[in-house]
């Protein structure tokens, strides 16, 4: 057993101290150089900037949709591409938005539909999922939803005698 073992200790030996050949000669520098540029772009980031990052539709009539629609802008340094848009409840919905990049300096925007239900005051929370440093940006639309006035109620009781 220690002659196995003694055997196999050698080969292992001979085996890794066997490459002359120097690692550093098989290192190309192109694939260094192009290493190296990429990881200084990777760490640059699109910005995702809002001309507004709330809207606020004061009193609506329940049952109303109303829309707005955001504005933004890439103020980064590399191409926004937003790959979602998403809302936590089917009351709003975004549309209208593109699925191309955007170039720095360039603008765009998406379109929200709120569809008047609930009732007071809501705020409903719009995540835009993108490649920017975060990943996610969030906007808001805000609402008074007044009540309808035909539902649910009747005219003034009429006394009996």
């Amino acid at each position: 057993m220690k002659k196995l073992a003694l055997t196999l200790s050698a080969v292992c030996l001979i085996a890794f101290t066997s490459c002359k050949e120097d690692a550093t000669k098989k290192i190309n520098e192109t694939n260094v150089a192009e290493a190296a540029a990429r990881d200084a772009v990777s760490s640059k980031f699109p910005v995702l900037e809002f001309e507004a990052s709330e809207h606020d539709f004061g009193q609506i009539e329940k049952g109303n949709s109303v829309e707005t629609v955001f504005n933004y802008k890439n103020t980064g340094v590399a191409p926004l591409v937003i790959t979602n848009i998403a809302t936590t409840c089917g009351c709003t919905v975004p549309k209208d938005w593109s699925r191309e990049p955007l170039l720095p300096g360039d603008s765009g925007k998406f379109t929200v539909k709120y569809n008047g239900s609930g009732n007071g005051a809501i705020t409903k929370s719009i995540t835009v999922t993108a490649n920017t440093e975060k990943g996610s940006e969030i906007v808001k639309i805000k609402a008074f939803v007044k009540a309808d006035p035909n539902a649910g109620g009747s005219a003034s009781p009429v006394a009996k005698k």
